[in-house]
């Protein structure tokens, strides 16, 4: 024995010191050795070498390193049968790992503590650790079938649960043949052999047993093949087969005295006994060290303990100061929040007035349209039937009073768009100069009227394209233009536009509008952005006008994040100034194709006209067949669907939006599903919480807004069924 253990002691010490020279001392050197001395039998080496890891990696303070070390340990004393101290270090090395994240490494330890308690029979116990196993896998999406399956089976056969045992047993059977599982598949075999002799179902033991022992060949597990050996005896004495018996029983007998040696030869009990006393003396200079640690830190805490009650006195005294100052701030609170109580109901009255008062005025705008369609289009009718002379001047002035109105609930609209916030600022590529010369061109009758010079002036320093809301842009420079031809007479207006900053992505430009006209006096100008506001009485009778294009000017700019301001002087003029940030843009704007039509394509077509009201029916009837177009009249959007459906004669369909039943957004909805081709254009008095893009969202081609322009009214017609032919 002696001889053995130097043969094995030397070249490892040999082999340690010239590793030593080569590798820097790291617990990653000492576990590899402590596993090439395991793999050699050389267990006092083992020993040694995962006690050295464990200390360097403690004195390092590395954790993983020494969750490692502790497992080179625990599965020396595993091999070595010394369950219970493996069990002991292997819950040590799961609470070093316990710091990290799930690892295989985990789930391998709680395994090994449920296999030391198999060997122990405390097969309770080894259930919940195999459980635990079994989590961590999980968790870790790792497929550990086999091995836990097979322990399970084993605690279910151990219970007396040789059904449920064997099933399990089976299933392992079952898997592919490959050199991690012949352990597993022998192991499984041997135990329904078991199973089989227990049951007096000999030959099926033996057939399994034999198949055990062809499987435990390949692994090479002595214990494994000297239990099987065993049980193929046993197995063999029951079929009164006594020459097999006595063979295996032999094989047996041979194997486990193999074994007795190879266990004697790996430690010596008073190896093992040496290496524990050396760790407890280790163990107790370690605790010794932590007391002294300890009364250092004990002295220190008693220095803290009285500067904290001397600190606490302090805060003491200072908690009543602030106790009383709380109590006068809770006062204070409660007065304050029952204020804001008060302002919140308010506040509240306030938003539900300005939401009832838009309603109102949306609702009222949109219901006066209905009888202002009737006014002008049959106005416009009598123009067209050559009125006497006496006649036309009625008729026109009848037609001013209209086209009056209509602005006037326009601009009541599209302020109550403005403040519900149920407008949306578009952000769209367009030339900019153009928009100014377009919009000049389109004032210049207007500046004629009064006898007035109109100028632009433009910057050529401002981009060709820029990007920002056109739409909203042309209504305040309209607005603008529109008052100060308004109130000048023989005079100059003029606009110009400049960029006072610009920068990579953006240019900052003042457009300014000024006249030479009555102006504005200096008790007016704070109110002259309210509504209904033009300076005075004898002003709004005299030059007309609403007074809401200037609110109108205001809330667009303040939308549009821009600044307005105003300079006046009474009989000098006035300058509008408007500041505005607007994106650049590179890309070129094509100019617009302007739409024109001819009356050819409107002769002779067929058109369903889907309106209630009756007078709208004459005047829209009368309007259609002064273009040729002949026309049929439904009042409701169920028969509008039910005739489409059945009839395809129409070429186009005007579809009032407002409707009894159905209205003409679900009628035009139900139109789609089966004719999704013939031009359907709405007729709608636009109201507070509708648009153009939510009534083309439905299905129309096109919206045409009542009260009816006339030219407006045949092109859009005309525009559609070009397009539908």
């Amino acid at each position: 024995m002696k001889w053995y253990w130097l043969c094995v002691w030397l070249p490892t010490m040999c082999f340690a010191q010239k590793k030593s020279v080569a590798t820097i001392d790291s617990t990653k050197y000492y576990i590899d050795l402590a596993v090439f001395n395991r793999k050699t039998d050389n267990y006092k080496s083992s020993l040694y070498f995962s006690q050295k890891a464990i200390n360097f990696s403690g004195a390092n303070r590395d954790k993983k390193s020494e969750a490692l070390a502790q497992y080179s340990l625990a599965t020396t004393y595993y091999e070595l049968k010394k369950f219970e101290d493996a069990i002991d270090v292997f819950e040590k090395c799961i609470k070093l790992l316990s710091a990290y994240p799930p690892t295989t490494q985990q789930a391998i330890c709680y395994y090994d503590i449920g296999m030391c308690y198999m060997n122990l029979d405390e097969f309770n116990k080894a259930e919940i650790f195999f459980n635990k196993s079994q989590s961590v896998y999980s968790l870790l999406k790792i497929d550990a079938t086999e091995p836990l399956n097979l322990q399970k089976a084993i605690l279910y056969k151990k219970r007396g649960k040789n059904e449920l045992a064997s099933k399990l047993f089976n299933q392992i059977i079952a898997k592919p043949d490959h050199k991690d599982v012949y352990k597993i598949k022998a192991e499984a075999m041997y135990q329904l052999g078991m199973i089989e002799r227990e049951e007096n179902h000999n030959n099926l033991a033996v057939n399994y047993l034999n198949r055990a022992l062809l499987l435990n060949e390949k692994s090479s597990d002595l214990e494994q093949k000297a239990a099987i050996a065993l049980e193929l005896s046993l197995a063999y004495e029951k079929l009164l087969n006594t020459e097999k018996a006595h063979q295996f029983l032999k094989a047996h007998l041979q194997i486990k005295d193999s074994l007795l040696l190879n266990n004697s030869a790996k430690l010596s009990s008073d190896d093992f006994m040496d290496f524990k006393e050396s760790e407890r003396l280790k163990t107790i200079e370690q605790m010794t060290k932590e007391s002294e640690i300890q009364q250092k830190t004990n002295k220190f805490i008693k220095l803290i303990s009285i500067l904290g009650i001397a600190l606490i006195s302090i805060l003491s005294l200072l908690s009543l100061s602030l106790y009383k100052n709380n109590i006068i701030r809770r006062k204070s609170n409660e007065l304050l929040q029952d204020k804001n109580k008060e302002l919140q109901i308010a506040k509240d009255k306030a938003e539900k007035a300005s939401k009832a008062r838009a309603e109102f005025l949306s609702t009222v705008s949109h219901e006066l349209r209905t009888p202002l369609n009737a006014i002008n289009g049959i106005t416009h009718l009598l123009i067209e039937d050559n009125p006497k002379k006496n006649q036309l001047h009625y008729l026109n002035s009848l037609k001013f009073s209209g086209n009056y109105l209509l602005t006037f609930i326009n601009e009541i609209l599209e302020i109550n768009r403005i403040e519900s916030t149920n407008i949306e600022i578009e952000y769209i590529d367009f030339n900019f100069k153009q928009l100014l010369v377009d919009i000049q061109n389109s004032m210049n009758e207007i500046a004629a009227k009064n006898e007035n010079r109109f100028v632009l002036e433009i910057d050529d320093t401002i981009p060709e394209t820029l990007l920002g809301d056109p739409t909203k842009l042309s209504q305040i420079l309209i607005n603008l233009i529109n008052n100060a031809l308004k109130f000048t007479h023989k005079g100059e207006v003029k606009v110009s536009a400049v960029v006072i900053e610009k920068e990579a992505d953006f240019s900052r430009i003042k457009i300014s509008v000024s006249d030479t006209g009555i102006g504005i006096p200096e008790e007016k100008k704070e109110t002259i952005f309210d509504s209904f506001s033009q300076g005075s009485i004898e002003i709004n009778r005299k030059y007309g006008g609403t007074g809401l294009g200037l609110t109108i000017v205001k809330k667009l700019v303040d939308l549009l994040g821009g600044e307005i301001s105003l300079e006046s002087e009474v009989g000098v003029g006035t300058v509008f100034q408007v500041e505005l940030n607007l994106s650049n843009s590179t890309k070129e704007i094509k100019p617009k194709e302007e739409i024109t039509y001819s009356d050819e394509i409107l002769d002779g077509k067929y058109i369903l006209v889907v309106e209630d009201n009756k007078i709208n029916q004459m005047v829209t009837k009368k309007m259609l067949e002064n273009k040729g177009i002949q026309c049929k009249i439904i009042d409701n959007g169920e028969e509008a669907v039910a005739v489409l459906k059945s009839q395809h004669t129409f070429d186009l369909v005007l579809m009032d939006v407002h409707l009894p039943g159905i209205n003409g957004t679900i009628a035009t909805q139900n139109i789609r599903e089966f004719d999704p081709k013939i031009p359907i254009i709405a007729l709608t008095a636009i109201s507070l919480n509708e648009n153009r893009e939510m009534l083309l969202s439905f299905g129309m081609t096109d919206v045409i807004t009542k009260p009816f322009d006339p030219e407006n009214f045949y092109r859009v017609i005309a525009y559609c069924l070009s397009k539908q032919y």
